[in-house]
């Protein structure tokens, strides 16, 4: 009896504080109007933008009408209305992938699994096929007369005029059934029949005869290619048709699964969830194959030659063991192809599984040789936009007008840029250069320009440029302040713009495709209610690191700030991300959440610490093998500006942050105690042997490898430094920082003796909330932390 009346007293001062909290709360804004539904609060933002193929309308996701569920909307440059798309006209909504004729005339794509021809001239459309299934990579062969596609894991070709499908490939699951033979006795017994008995003589070689002339009367088919366990990832054709190089996955054996478990379910039992295994497993591999249609050969794409391929990473000099270790063939994905339009000329990617090189060579289709053109090494990680941290991501790679050379990205210079390369003379020249990144290039259709978005003017800021195709001067076609998504029209006249500010969400504006053009505004998604806010622009600052770098920020400050007051740190997620940008940030919560904290007299600072996107190749990589070093300093720096700056005491700074924040937010509460005074971190990777292999290894590598950088890089090594006040929330069914990271660091504090800490957990929730029971019950708690223990 009485510890049920300790457990109701405790949630009667739970429920009291957040009470006495609110009633604290200072702002026209509440923590339960930020964390609704954000429909029904701020509007739905436009999205998932695309333009007909007349580029009369443009298309996308919207919902004015308060539906339950988003709709397709379209807009009409000539009537200038914005009128729902009917069922009806959803279903006949073309494609805005598949591929085009070299000359632009006519465009083949798949919808609802179904090839369809468009003649662009005409503006007729064509159904070329019609079944349950569906079609894959569908493309023009070389001649512009004949389609190739894949369907059930194998290339057919189909001739249009004539409706025509035939079967190029038999790739066949397992592995090749074997002769069954009887035993020796059994064979002798056979052939001694036959040569005793004239009649079985004869059956024998009329049945000999009749398998000879079934094969020759026979069509010719292809010879059955059998895979075994792995998984066709795709198959593309030579523009010839005389080749086809086809990519297979080779899955890893021995990867142990993580296991989640889900607590509150409609059958009313716990119920488990497999999800992933942990850094350090064996991985898959992708490699490359080409197949002679000719010949019906198959022969692999080397490797064994490959420049630096056995080069030992620099990381091991740290070991000693590395000394004694011999050069071996380092594990590689071998990626693409990227054919050349008219000739069989073949582009492919490989990249190392420990990420550390990108090479781009060129295939002799006759042998599986390649032949290098450009090798991109990093003793950290290979990465950046339009290279891809992932080593399954070939990244951007294509053919130049001329059919001679290729373009890609690299960050050789410290900086993501562009690049063209001849593959005959392997003459490389780099097209764009400056202290800004590169992001979405592509070629016009008249093969003389460049288009691409990139933050020239300032890191925070991103336009859309248009530069001659053999390199030049860009040419800004943007103006708007913030970010500019843009859609291309497909005449290439007009640029439909999903733009946003700081403090203005994304809205659709359509402009002329010409520099200084004016930008009109076709969306209004806002609601009253969240319009009649005064939502803050931040001011976009720089402050020097221990280091002398730059470190570009946000920050929030109240109109008559306290002297010596308060401040809060907020941590962005993801590490390789961009928060202090000069648009509407994908932190939208938690940016509301900014502003309640100035109503209430607290300074905000939103940092884009070391590992941030948008810095270049130095700031990406500045985390490498010490994860909560510069990046957490960068973080202690912004503390000391806000104290020197801003008239912030130094004993009443807060931080906060959601997964890789979180991270660094227990970080800083552990290795930092004397700079914050309270913490809350949420759904945080406590010791980063127990996170996914993609991410964590380009980093730190694998546990067994670089043991050193997992212990100098994991908060649950570090628990001992606790002194201030930390809040931990963490959801139940987390499906990527798992649950059970909050409970082993739980585990190590409740054995170091520590107490000035809570964890508040969230059964029916992943690693992105989606109640907004949960959201407003984990901001009430934040809220009511940096109260008591900042005020």
């Amino acid at each position: 009896m009485n510890k049920l009346l300790l457990i109701f007293l405790l949630i009667w001062l739970s429920n009291s504080g957040f009470t006495q909290i609110q009633k604290n709360n200072k702002s026209d804004l509440t923590i339960e109007k930020i964390m609704q539904n954000p429909d029904k609060w701020m509007g739905t933002l436009p999205e998932n933008v695309q333009w007909s193929e007349d580029s009369k309308t443009i298309y996308f996701n919207w919902n004015p009408e308060k539906d339950t569920l988003s709709s397709i909307h379209s807009y009409s440059l000539s009537t200038k209305n914005t009128l729902k798309v009917s069922v009806e006209e959803k279903r006949k909504l073309q494609s805005p992938d598949g591929e085009y004729k070299l000359d632009y005339s006519a465009k083949v794509f798949i919808r609802n699994g179904n090839i369809f021809f468009l003649d662009l001239k005409k503006g007729t459309e064509k159904q070329l096929t019609d079944w349950l299934g569906r079609a894959s990579q569908v493309r023009f062969t070389a001649d512009q007369q004949n389609i190739s596609f894949v369907f059930n894991q194998n290339l057919y070709l189909l001739k249009p005029e004539s409706g025509m499908i035939k079967q190029l490939t038999n790739f066949v699951a397992g592995e090749k059934k074997k002769d069954k033979k009887g035993s020796e006795q059994a064979d002798w017994l056979e052939k001694q029949q036959i040569q005793l008995f004239d009649v079985l003589k004869a059956k024998d070689v009329i049945q000999k005869v009749q398998e000879r002339r079934g094969k020759l009367e026979k069509e010719p088919q292809p010879e059955p290619i059998y895979i075994g366990s792995a998984r066709l990832r795709s198959i593309s054709p030579s523009p010839s048709s005389k080749f086809v190089v086809y990519s297979l996955i080779e899955n890893a054996s021995g990867e142990k699964e993580t296991e989640i478990m889900n607590f509150v379910t409609k059958s009313g039992y716990s119920e488990p969830e497999t999800i992933r295994p942990k850094v350090g497993g064996p991985q898959a591999t992708a490699v490359l194959n080409i197949l002679n249609l000719e010949t019906n050969k198959s022969y692999p794409v080397k490797t064994a030659s490959i420049s630096g391929i056995t080069d030992i990473p620099a990381f091991k000099s740290e070991y000693p063991k590395s000394k004694t270790e011999k050069p071996a063939e380092r594990k590689v994905n071998l990626l693409g192809p990227f054919w050349n339009p008219a000739e069989d000329l073949v582009v492919v990617v490989a990249r190392s599984h420990d990420s550390k090189n990108r090479w781009i060579m060129q295939l002799d289709l006759a042998t599986g040789e390649p032949r290098l053109l450009d090798r991109q090494h990093d003793d950290a990680w290979v990465g950046g936009p339009g290279i891809d941290n992932y080593p399954m991501s070939p990244g951007k790679v294509g053919w130049m007008p001329d059919n001679q050379s290729i373009w890609f990205q690299s960050e050789e210079t410290g900086y993501s840029h562009l690049y063209n390369l001849n593959v005959i003379s392997g003459e490389k020249k780099q097209l764009t250069s400056g202290k800004f990144e590169v992001y979405d290039p592509f070629i016009s259709k008249d093969k003389k320009s460049f288009y691409f978005t990139a933050n020239i003017v300032h890191p925070g800021v991103r336009h859309f440029y248009r530069m001659p195709v053999w390199g030049g001067e860009p040419v800004q076609l943007t103006s708007m302040e913030g970010n500019s998504e843009v859609q291309l029209s497909p005449d290439e006249k007009q640029l439909v713009i999903r733009f946003s500010s700081a403090n203005q969400p994304w809205e659709l504006y359509l402009q002329s495709n010409k520099p200084g053009a004016e930008a009109q505004k076709i969306t209004e998604s806002l609601t009253k209610e969240f319009s009649s806010y005064p939502w803050r622009k931040p001011e976009f600052v720089s402050f020097q690191s221990e280091d002398g770098q730059m470190v570009y920020a946000r920050i929030y400050r109240p109109e008559n700030p306290e002297k010596r007051g308060p401040a809060v740190v907020f941590v962005h997620g993801a590490g390789y991300l961009q928060n202090a940008h000069k648009w509407w940030s994908q932190y939208s919560k938690e940016y509301q959440f900014h502003n309640l904290l100035v109503d209430n007299g607290y300074t905000v600072l939103d940092i884009d610490y070391r590992g941030s996107s948008g810095y270049g190749r130095d700031w990406r990589t500045g985390i490498y093998r010490n994860m909560g070093g510069k990046d957490l300093s960068d973080q202690t720096d912004g503390a000391r500006f806000l104290a020197e700056k801003y008239d912030v005491s130094p004993n009443r700074i807060g931080i906060y942050g959601g997964s890789y924040g979180g991270f660094i937010t227990l970080m800083a509460m552990f290795k930092t105690p004397e700079v914050f005074k309270a913490g809350a971190a949420l759904r945080s990777v406590t010791d980063w042997a127990h996170y996914n292999h993609g991410y964590t290894s380009n980093i730190l590598n694998t546990p067994a490898e670089d043991s050193l950088a997992f212990v100098r890089s994991s908060p649950i090594y570090y628990a001992s430094g606790l002194k201030g006040a930390l809040l931990m929330c963490h959801g139940m069914i987390d499906d990527n920082v798992h649950f059970q990271d909050i409970v082993r660091l739980s585990q190590r504090l409740i054995e170091l003796g520590k107490e000035n800490w809570e964890l508040a957990v969230f059964p029916v929730e992943r690693h992105s909330f989606t109640e907004p029971t949960s959201w407003t019950d984990e901001y009430k708690r934040i809220f009511k932390l940096f109260e008591d223990n900042l005020k």
